[in-house]
């Protein structure tokens, strides 16, 4: 695996790095041969892992064909809300009429 740093900055380099080891599946295996997995356990959440990735499969399937609706997004704010949005300002004026 190899990640170009450019400009200096290893920080980005850095972030690359992880993003692509994240989904090559290293720290999910380096997490996996940390202590030892007997065989029976290793079937047991292989299967588990099977049976997971078919329902999703299934529900993806079910979902472009129209048999079921669609999970509802969250509603995003009328000023764009979303990820990494700031919150709206507070007034620090006087209130008036009190």
């Amino acid at each position: 695996m190899q990640v170009f740093v450019r400009d200096n900055n290893v920080d980005q380099a850095l972030r690359a790095l992880k993003k692509k080891m994240q989904r090559e599946g290293i720290f999910r295996e380096m997490k996996a041969r940390k202590a030892y997995e007997k065989p029976s356990e290793r079937k047991t959440r292989e299967k588990a892992e099977a049976v997971r990735r078919a329902r999703k499969l299934a529900r993806k399937q079910a979902i472009r064909e129209g048999l079921i609706a669609a999970p509802k997004r969250p509603a995003r704010d009328a000023r764009g809300g979303g990820r990494g949005a700031r919150p709206a300002a507070v007034s620090t004026l006087p209130r008036q009429g009190s």
